[in-house]
């Protein structure tokens, strides 16, 4: 990645098998990828965020269970995402209309805002606004800053965000509590 000059593209990178997603920093193509969390084996369905793809992004979303939008918390990056003819917004609703009931959003790169609370707290807002206009209840989603570069609340608990208690979703089973990015998959509501 960083012979291309794509370092930032790091995790993206494992995902991203053809030669023109690694030259370009986009995903084009659906890449599977497994793990298994603590409750379950996941395939994690990579489909392509850019427009020329979209496509190639619905065959890749109608076939999960719960969607992860990754929204960059950047300056600009958010506001860009979620304006009329933004991505981020299309993605949710993408998603929504697909028959994708369950959501978890993830507010990356928390390093570039020097793991503002306030500005975590602003993006969950605005959010919470726009996926409810698309159909999707805020308080059944699991909402966690992380840094994708560093890692932060991914897979444990971040000591670069002191303030961030964890999230709360509320599920057919109750209310669930977790963490980390892999805690909010694990709570993801397996489909009957």
């Amino acid at each position: 990645a960083a012979e291309l000059g794509k370092g930032s593209f790091k995790y993206a990178w494992v995902l991203d098998k053809l030669k023109a997603e690694r030259e370009r920093g986009i995903t084009i193509d659906i890449a599977l990828w497994k793990f298994e969390t603590p409750k379950f084996m996941v395939t994690v369905i990579d489909a392509p965020g850019h427009r020329d793809f979209i496509k190639n992004m619905i065959t890749g979303t109608s076939q999960a269970d719960c969607a992860i939008l990754i929204i960059a918390g950047g300056t600009g990056e958010f506001e860009a995402g979620i304006s009329k003819d933004g991505q981020t917004r299309e993605h949710a609703l993408l998603a929504f209309t697909l028959g994708v009931r369950q959501l978890i959003v993830a507010v990356n790169k928390m390093d570039t805002t020097k793991w503002s609370e306030d500005r975590f707290n602003e993006i969950v807002k605005e959010t919470s606004n726009f996926i409810k206009k698309v159909g999707y209840n805020p308080k059944a989603v699991a909402f966690v800053p992380i840094s994708g570069w560093h890692g932060d609340n991914m897979l444990e608990e971040s000591a670069n965000m002191p303030w961030y208690k964890g999230w709360t979703k509320e599920t057919k089973a109750g209310v669930v509590k977790g963490k980390t990015l892999l805690d909010a998959i694990d709570a993801i509501e397996p489909p009957v």
